[in-house]
């Protein structure tokens, strides 16, 4: 939703820049995509219409505020999972509550396959790009924020290793930066769930890869030469950096998408698909019911 607020008199130059981002925006928009300030700067310099520096990404981010305050950007268009305001749900009925259970019931599609399968980001910037990804295709996502915590890496190697106990083949997909501490995080994530469930687990890196680098030519960063990995990451890889960030979007939830497929049996995942629409049909007809007799 665009509203305005205040007036700001653009240059040219950066009248031309705020309508190139806004339609990257809405491109991803249509899609169900929320970019973060980051994504946007790294599409405009991977589009040619940036260079990569970190000037650049203040004033673009300087400019985007301007821009929602003058409402020339929507407010919803651009991610920021960092700052939100908790707040409980309220009712007026209860059918609007059972209307509302309707319209969310989820049974668990991959109770009957397999395998078990999920989905580990480092950053939480991420989220907005593959999180509705993995809801479509109901596989557990973590966004990570770095190094977890002890506690919430005992959970998830709990809750592992309940899996592997019931005979499921689990796989965890990991997306992290190609950095120092990038490459470090998904060997971290390995070990500590093999610890706390106490089995082998298959975890695979989706990205970032040299290969997919090589490939897909990402805006690079410096190396972070401050992290204490930042030598032996210079000695294998050079002294650039790549930020998981800057990769092609629609190109990380392809990654997603391909692999769940290869790993999901269609079959046993539509009929859960087929029970899951009849519980949330029941529901309504409980709603329909309700308002009939409220009439």
């Amino acid at each position: 939703m665009r509203e305005f607020f205040k007036h700001t008199r653009f240059a040219n130059e950066t009248m031309a820049l705020l309508e190139i981002a806004g339609g990257i925006l809405a491109e991803y928009g249509r899609e169900g995509m929320r970019l973060t300030l980051r994504q946007l700067f790294y599409q405009l310099v991977a589009r040619g219409h940036l260079e990569n520096s970190q000037r650049n990404y203040k004033r673009l981010g300087d400019h985007l505020g301007d821009a929602r305050l003058a409402g020339m950007i929507d407010w919803d268009a651009i991610e920021d999972r960092v700052r939100e305001t908790e707040w409980s749900a309220h009712w007026r009925s209860p059918a609007e509550i059972v209307a509302a259970a309707a319209a969310q019931y989820r049974t668990d599609k991959w109770e009957d396959q397999p395998c078990h399968v999920e989905v580990m980001v480092e950053k939480d910037a991420l989220s907005g790009v593959l999180q509705p990804a993995c809801e479509e295709l109901d596989v557990r996502f973590t966004a990570n924020r770095g190094y977890s915590s002890l506690s919430h890496m005992y959970e998830v190697g709990k809750r592992i290793g309940q899996m592997i106990g019931r005979g499921k083949e689990v796989h965890i997909l990991y997306f992290g930066d190609h950095d120092p501490s990038g490459l470090d995080m998904d060997r971290d994530v390995r070990d500590r769930i093999e610890m706390f469930s106490e089995s082998t687990i298959e975890l695979r890196r989706m990205a970032l890869t040299m290969e997919q680098v090589e490939e897909h030519d990402p805006p690079p960063n410096p190396a972070k030469i401050t992290d204490s990995r930042a030598a032996a990451y210079i000695e294998a890889w050079g002294d650039e950096s790549w930020e998981l960030d800057a990769m092609e979007p629609r190109l990380l939830r392809a990654l997603v998408e391909d692999r769940v497929a290869e790993l999901r049996d269609d079959d046993l995942f539509d009929a859960a698909r087929q029970r899951e629409d009849e519980m949330r049909s029941k529901l309504q007809q409980f709603v329909d019911g309700y308002e009939e007799d409220d009439e």
